[in-house]
């Protein structure tokens, strides 16, 4: 492969990977993984099952709202000010 093609394949994965760190929905799925793991292994955690399970759900509904915000831009749709 010539050295040029190598060079643009390694900046497309870190651009790709970089994208993936300035995502508003992998933040979310991180900070509501992280609630789960620290409710289990931390045992003076300051939450109940039924708050991080509350936590949880509303990370996911915040996830499926941006997927949607995302999709509206796909079809046509122009960026708020």
């Amino acid at each position: 492969m010539p050295k040029e093609r190598i060079l643009y394949m390694n900046t497309k994965s870190l651009n790709k990977l970089l994208g993936v760190f300035r995502s508003r929905k992998f933040w979310a799925a991180l900070i509501g993984t992280l609630f789960v793991i620290l409710d289990e292994f931390v045992p003076t955690f300051p939450f109940d099952a039924d708050q991080i399970t509350n936590i949880v759900y509303m990370m996911i509904a915040y996830i499926i709202g941006v997927a949607i915000d995302d999709a509206g831009y796909g079809i046509g749709g122009n960026r708020p000010l």
